[in-house]
């Protein structure tokens, strides 16, 4: 989960507790997405970031700059090899996972890009 205090917390579903906080945004955290394997987390936030996190670590792997207004979704692909992130400076971008690499900038929204 994210939130305004500019972390992402894990939870275990089956009892409800805490497992690991992520620290590294400096704002709110609008989006959070897991991969269908659970290896990989990745949140948006207010700062401008998109993060991809190690999940079972919670070890940051990639820290992808190029989003100049916050970051309102996140999504990941079925195969977990794209991150998608959709921001109030208009464009949609997908990242490669592995390397953090941004692939593709998608314009043309008039008002704040979602994914």
């Amino acid at each position: 989960s994210g939130s305004d205090d500019s972390l992402v917390k894990i939870w275990d579903a089956a009892t409800g507790a805490e497992v690991r906080t992520l620290r590294g945004h400096s704002g709110w955290v609008h989006s959070v997405a897991i991969s269908s394997d659970g290896t990989r987390i990745v949140s948006g936030s207010d700062d401008g970031l998109v993060m991809i996190w190690n999940a079972e670590t919670g070890a940051e792997v990639h820290t992808l700059t190029g989003h100049t207004g916050l970051v309102q979704s996140v999504a990941i692909s079925r195969d977990g090899k794209r991150v998608v992130s959709g921001s109030e400076d208009n464009l949609v971008k997908i990242w490669d996972v592995e390397t953090g690499a941004e692939i593709l900038s998608l314009g043309g929204h008039t008002g704040e890009g979602l994914c």
